[in-house]
């Protein structure tokens, strides 16, 4: 069912709920406050009646109904079908229920059975009877005849209650069913209205396609909720937006990436098999495509990790490490890369310090930073690696910082030096068979640990890079 049917149709049950509760209640209150008039009344007359009797020793007559008007009155509604007589009624009564003395329409039989009449001499007694077809509201109450104790039962029609009853019951059920179908026609009026601009954003988001990625929503003018929706709607949609743009940059980076050195290996391929090419050029030739083979295996290795992070997937096995060991390792590993060449890696570390890390992709991220180093720094040059933990605020993390003496970074990568496929020399770069991915997949691992990095140009020349990771929780104390 849809909503704006849902909440006319909610609507019209809680507005026939409340007309119902509040028509039950009006009726007993008017019927309460029309019996408590009678019973006054009949209060009065008992206690003129209980009065009357105590003034005199024999029996008085009881008075006649009220004159004409009354009798009168019983008689023209006798001729409408009530039934006619007084609407007052009167008896006086033993304790044994032997009638001394009644008006003429209560007759010879007691108004009062035998557990009212053991009742009253204890307290006023209030009753409902029926005479010659007629509801009465009667009272009971002990009065003394002499010396006897009798009861005076006195009486009135209840008609007027009845009929006061009756009438607002017939306007509650005339009134009612339209008030409530009313009730919920304005709903479904009022649903509409305000689900008019959700309509029209969603009509708006069935239009929006992945080739119009700077359609937006309409935002009302309400300043409500539905406006607040919209302005939440944009916000999903330019991050998508967004989302969407990287991956097509990733995604034509990488296919630039990927032709180079296909392109190359496709090359070399077709010089080797051509015929009468001396031995040593097709080593060389062969030689070359392995390399090649071996950049597109890391390009494939680092588009894939970095995919994993993209899409949340969980890619780190972590554990307790000791990251001076990672470091160490590292170390002597890009020593003999940078042998050759007479650059020299000082290691200073903390082996102390203790993290919880996957300690393969932490030894991936200190490759590429010391890659880089390396492919930055001059002959005869030194890179410094070093392991500490800060002092003060922010003691909690490990730092690893890998600096060189080279040209340091320019400034205007600085911003973007951690973004795929930057290159702070694209040209001199891609010669030295880097594809702009191994500061992204630092970033991209720090992160992951919970940590972060950042590269700078610090005083004296060269480059910085400081990578943080979270330090293990120490014993508890």
């Amino acid at each position: 069912m849809p909503l704006r049917w849902r909440l006319a149709l909610l609507f019209a049950l809680g507005t026939a709920f409340v007309i119902a509760t509040a028509g039950l209640l009006f009726l007993q209150q008017l019927t309460a406050g029309l019996n408590n008039s009678l019973d006054s009344t009949l209060r009065m007359r008992a206690d003129a009646e209980v009065a009357r009797l105590a003034s005199a020793r024999p029996l008085p007559p009881l008075p006649p109904p009220p004159p004409s008007e009354s009798r009168d009155r019983g008689q023209q509604e006798g001729q409408h079908g009530q039934s006619p007589g007084s609407d007052d009624i009167t008896q006086v009564l033993a304790r044994d229920g032997t009638v001394l003395a009644t008006t003429d329409p209560a007759g010879r039989q007691p108004l009062a059975d035998t557990t009212q009449r053991w009742a009253a001499p204890h307290a006023p007694v209030r009753f409902t009877t029926t005479v010659e077809g007629e509801k009465y509201r009667m009272l009971a109450v002990p009065a003394r005849l002499g010396a006897q104790p009798v009861l005076v039962v006195v009486g009135t029609g209840s008609h007027l209650v009845e009929e006061a009853t009756a009438r607002t019951s017939t306007a509650l059920w005339i009134a009612g069913p339209p008030a409530v179908v009313l009730a919920g026609l304005g709903a479904y009026a009022l649903t509409g209205s305000a689900l008019r601009p959700v309509e029209r954003m969603r009509r708006r988001l069935a239009d929006i396609s992945e080739h119009d990625t700077t359609a937006r929503l309409p935002l009302p003018s309400t300043r409500d909720e539905i406006a607040t929706l919209a302005i939440t709607m944009n916000a999903v949609l330019d991050r998508l937006a967004q989302a969407l743009a990287r991956e097509r940059s990733f995604i034509a980076d990488a296919g630039h990436e990927l032709r180079t050195p296909l392109t190359t290996l496709k090359a070399e391929l077709e010089l080797a098999r051509r015929p009468g090419r001396p031995h040593h050029a097709l080593v060389d030739a062969i030689t070359a495509a392995a390399d090649d083979t071996d950049r597109l295996i890391r390009l494939a290795e680092d588009l894939l990790v970095l995919a994993r992070a993209d899409e949340g997937h969980a890619f780190l096995r972590t554990a307790p490490t000791a990251p001076a060991d990672i470091l160490t390792r590292a170390v002597h590993a890009a020593s003999a890369r940078a042998h050759p060449r007479g650059v020299r890696l000082n290691l200073h570390a903390d082996a102390q310090v203790r993290i919880v890390a996957d300690p393969d992709r932490l030894r991936q991220a200190v490759d590429n930073l010391l890659d880089n180093a390396l492919r930055h720094s001059p002959d005869g040059a030194v890179i410094d690696v070093t392991l500490s933990t800060p002092h003060g605020p922010g003691a909690d993390v490990a730092v690893i910082e890998v600096r060189d003496h080279g040209p340091g970074f320019p400034p205007a990568f600085l911003p973007l030096a951690f973004e795929r496929f930057r290159r702070a020399d694209a040209a001199r770069a891609r010669a030295g068979g880097g594809a702009g991915l191994g500061l992204a997949i630092v970033r991209s691992i720090a992160e992951a640990h919970g940590g972060s990095v950042v590269a700078d140009n610090p005083e004296g020349g060269g480059a910085r890079v400081r990578l943080e990771l979270p330090l293990a929780p120490g014993p508890p104390a």
